[in-house]
């Protein structure tokens, strides 16, 4: 008996020190313990979007434009398989999101056209108005999965930029088909966050056009294979003037090459660039474009912006390059950071933009510690003034059970929100409905004329099955919120499901032991209950 009691001793105390030692860097002028990325480093306890205040954005990924986008690769990728097989295209070019319509100069080729064309997958081909044209569909379910993986794409890449922005335990999500929950919490710049996540940051090389006519371009007559872009320019004063430019719509080479990206200052001008490096199959197309094309333009274009469209000097073999404007050093590190994170796969919408500010969120605070304080000391009194000496064991017990539990949050990382706080009341409530139910058992083992000792194992085990039967239909509700539940919904679960398998322990094992230590030191005549 004393050795199982020495045990459980040991069970309680090492548990209460362990939710301390995670609870003590929450507490004010106090930080984080000095143990790098340890995973199980205590933490400061993380406070969401609605008691820190922050930012909650819901995106609309279009996805039907990622189809476009695969439909225009798909149309490149047959420009460049027609010129291998030697196919003289009359006329080819995308009709809507999922159409190419291809059209060749002579019949007698179309041997060469069907071969060219037996390589897509996921394609349906039709035959045109005679047999020297062929059209294209998309069938829908690979439509589909192009839809479903932008939206995925979408989701890594947003996430992957805030982690680089450096928000404290950022939360996004999807949700429904299409769409994309990012809460920031403790955001102190919105709008640099929401031009951050919501760049689509598509960085393209593209050649200049020199022979296109560009006045001829600007009233409608576009070459096949061009398209009409903006250079952007501004001067000392800030003014900004956009110069059109004719560049051809393939580009060489895009973001997707990329390997680092970085923002650096200009050692002539002394301002600010981004300077990057290509992978190694980017470095070597880019290579040998520039040697191919010595003494030409060369535009860099960013979200159909041109950035800057300089002559090839020379060949650029070493797979680097800068992207040069009248950047600050905050835009130059944004670009660098979204372009490191990578492009979207498709634009997104910002339907829905709430921005909680942290005079709100301290409000939440004062008034849920004010409620929760206040309840404590009215449960404390309650408690002891009802049941004596054993009211305030149960006392306790309930200050074990919070202690245990908040350690328990911050171990685990969880983000405390304010229906988190209603999560902890309500177990502490469920503490003491525990406690009363053990000691009315014990009162009625006492009344039957049972010594302390007899009276305090019988209450104890007559009250378990009633305790747990309460406690795990709680814990099951518990569960069906957190799998079925949206963020704050989650968080109640998650606080809830703790501070029911934290309270069990508390009340079964930690007010136990104390009764447990007490009668078995002397043989008490009565109890104080």
């Amino acid at each position: 008996m004393r050795q199982r009691l020495k045990w459980k001793i040991i069970l309680v105390t090492v548990f209460t020190v362990i939710g301390l030692v995670y609870l003590f860097p929450s507490f004010p002028r106090i930080g984080d313990f000095p143990c790098g990325d340890w995973p199980l480093c205590p933490r400061k306890l993380n406070l969401g979007l609605d008691l820190q205040g922050g930012m909650h954005l819901v995106l609309q990924v279009v996805a039907d434009k990622a189809v476009e986008t695969a439909t225009e690769r798909t149309l490149r990728g047959l420009r460049r398989d027609f010129e291998n097989e030697k196919v003289e295209v009359e006329r080819m070019a995308r009709e809507g999101a999922t159409k190419i319509r291809v059209k060749i100069a002579k019949a007698d080729q179309a041997a060469k056209l069907t071969k060219a064309l037996g390589f897509l997958v996921g394609w349906d081909q039709m035959p045109g108005a005679d047999q020297a044209e062929v059209v294209l569909t998309l069938r829908e379910k690979e439509a589909q999965a192009i839809r479903d993986r932008a939206v995925q794409q979408s989701l890594t890449t947003i996430r992957n930029r805030v982690d680089q922005f450096g928000v404290a335990e950022p939360h996004i999500v999807p949700e429904g088909t299409d769409r994309i929950v990012v809460q920031l919490p403790g955001i102190k710049e919105p709008e640099r966050a929401i031009s951050l996540i919501g760049r689509t940051a598509l960085l393209e090389f593209k050649a200049v056009d020199e022979q296109g006519n560009l006045a001829e371009a600007l009233q409608g007559k576009v070459p096949e294979g061009d398209q009409i872009l903006y250079e952007r320019r501004s001067d000392e004063r800030g003014s900004v003037s956009r110069t059109p430019i004719l560049l051809r719509k393939d580009p060489i080479v895009t973001g997707d090459a990329l390997t680092a990206a970085r923002a650096e200052i200009d050692r002539e001008s002394r301002g600010w660039l981004v300077s990057f490096e290509f992978d190694r199959e980017g470095a070597r197309v880019f290579g040998d474009f520039t040697e191919k094309n010595i003494g030409k333009r060369l535009a860099i274009v960013l979200d159909d912006v041109v950035y800057s469209a300089p002559v090839v000097r020379s060949a650029i073999t070493g797979g680097r390059g800068q992207i040069t404007g009248t950047f600050t050093e905050r835009d130059a590190s944004d670009l660098a950071i979204v372009l490191r994170a990578g492009a979207l796969p498709a634009p997104v919408n910002i339907i829905s933009n709430l921005t909680v500010g942290p005079s709100l969120g301290q409000d939440s605070i004062r008034a849920g510690v004010t409620a929760s304080i206040l309840a404590a000391i009215l449960v404390v009194l309650l408690m002891a003034s009802y049941y004596k000496l054993s009211g305030v064991l149960a006392d306790f017990a309930m200050a074990l059970n919070l202690i245990m539990m908040v350690g328990a949050l911050a171990m685990i990382r969880a983000t405390l929100t304010l229906p988190g706080i209603a999560g902890i009341a309500l177990t502490i409530g469920m503490g003491v409905d525990t406690n009363v139910l053990i000691f009315e058992r014990i009162r009625e083992e006492l009344r039957l004329g049972k010594t302390v000792r007899a009276a305090v194992e019988a209450g104890f085990d007559r009250a378990l099955v009633t305790i747990i039967d309460s406690h795990v239909t709680t814990l099951i509700t518990a569960f069906a919120l957190f799998l079925f539940g949206t963020g704050p919904i989650k968080g109640f679960a998650v606080t809830l499901s703790l501070g029911i398998v934290i309270n069990l322990f508390t009340a079964i094992v930690g007010t136990r032991v104390v009764f447990d230590w007490v009668t078995a030191r002397r043989a008490l005549k009565r109890l104080s209950i």
